[in-house]
């Protein structure tokens, strides 16, 4: 062979190598769950059995967040009530009696060991398919209000730092993981979860923490109230408050929406329940690792979603725009929604009948969160205008979803807030 054609054959072989580990690596959209319990706190199932719903169930990771606990150490459960009966039985039959350790405590009651994130990790991981992420949900309260941040990678226990407010709770946990962040150099992040049970976090306690990037827009515990009441309000109103005063006089961060599960229950699917796949991200990222992960999250590029699908989103210079992966059947609403420049600041208290101001988030202008544009489709573009703050979007179906938080819950998907930096 001519050394001529050795060249070119030599070329040809590098540039098929290069084309192959680029398109290896090319970014891609990653599924993903931040807000799951098991028997490590309140759970009804053993951490293995979780993992392997979502795996099976075409999940790509999955973050388990226990309160106030790692997946850390030796731990039995007494299996008298929860973890016993059919529970233990399904465990067994799934990992077989060398895996699950058993033992009688010393007042005669059967005990079986958790197993550790290290162990049950190594077990469900997959390179490139699935990968379970290590997290805490931090619950804290200020006097009945409860406080719940979850913490993504965290290297040892964050235990509730308390404080004398809501805000000053929500803050000395941000604050507390960050220096965990920095004392690690390891990335790790921590969200505020669902606001609105208990009717814990109003948008005032939030709008003004430093360091806070995310916080749960959608999240399928059917005790969360997402779209508020007629007294609170719902989550995206909420969402939209944080952003035009955080963008804008506050000078703070932009806030991101997740969509979460907030899955407690996984032995009965059904409405009232806390179930499985009822609220995830999709997370474009090149590789599927914690690191590469997170670096997208806190980038922006990741959509919450409670069933639509997007084939695209792309939130370049002043456009934001999307493409649905539509259903044959469904029909699709794409709203984005976003502030102006000189909107009405001003708010006033929601009062009782008699009179008494409320401790819930404060009524506020329609200039905040406005429709800016509606399109009936599968495709639709926005370009920023010179008065906008942000944008983001709202993707609503006529599809029914399935097992529902609350009854009539039609599937969404939520894009996040491109801000306006001119």
């Amino acid at each position: 062979m001519k050394p001529s054609h050795i060249l070119t054959l030599a070329l040809a072989f590098t540039a098929l190598l290069i084309a192959t580990s680029t398109h290896a690596h090319e970014a891609r959209w990653w599924k993903g769950n931040l807000h799951t319990h098991t028997l490590w706190s309140d759970g009804d199932d053993y951490p293995e059995m979780v993992g392997a719903w979502y795996k099976t169930n075409g999940w790509n990771f999955l973050m388990l967040t226990d309160h106030n606990v790692l997946a850390q150490g030796e731990r039995w459960l007494v299996a008298t009530n929860r973890g016993g009966g059919k529970v233990l039985d399904k465990y067994i039959a799934a990992y077989g009696k060398d895996w699950v350790q058993q033992r009688t405590n010393d007042k005669g009651q059967p005990e079986v060991r958790l197993k550790t994130f290290e162990e049950f990790s190594q077990k469900l991981n997959t390179p490139s398919q699935f990968l379970m992420v290590p997290g805490e949900e931090i619950s804290d309260k200020y006097k009945v209000a409860p406080v719940h941040i979850n913490f993504t990678n965290p290297r040892k226990v964050l235990l509730p730092q308390g404080g004398d407010s809501v805000l000053e709770v929500i803050q000395r946990n941000f604050d507390a993981a960050a220096a965990q962040r920095a004392e690690t150099g390891q990335p790790m992040y921590t969200h505020l979860n669902h606001p609105n049970f208990r009717w814990g976090v109003t948008a005032e306690e939030m709008m003004p923490v430093r360091g806070m990037k995310f916080f749960e827009v959608y999240n399928g515990h059917p005790s969360v109230y997402n779209e508020g009441d007629s007294t609170h309000a719902g989550l995206e109103k909420v969402w939209d408050i944080c952003l035009a005063h955080r963008l804008t006089s506050l000078k703070l961060d932009v806030l991101y929406g997740l969509g979460t599960d907030d899955s407690h229950h996984y032995q009965d699917m059904a409405v009232g329940k806390s179930n499985s796949g009822r609220g995830w991200v999709m997370v474009r990222s090149h590789d599927l690792t914690i690191n590469s992960l997170i670096a997208a999250l806190e980038a922006g590029d990741f959509y919450a979603s409670s069933g639509v699908t997007l084939k695209d989103v792309q939130r370049k210079g002043d456009e934001l725009s999307l493409e649905i992966a539509a259903e044959v059947g469904v029909e699709y609403t794409i709203e984005f929604i976003g502030t102006k420049r000189g909107f009405d600041p001003k708010s006033e208290p929601v009062r009782a009948a008699n009179g008494e101001a409320l401790r819930v988030t404060r009524r506020y202008s329609d200039d905040i969160g406005k429709v800016f544009s509606t399109v009936k489709g599968t495709k639709a573009t926005y370009k920023l205008q010179a008065d906008d703050i942000y944008v983001r979007a709202r993707i609503s179906s006529t599809k029914v979803k399935a097992n529902p938080y609350r009854a009539g819950e039609f599937e969404q998907a939520w894009v996040q807030p491109l801000v306006n930096t001119k």
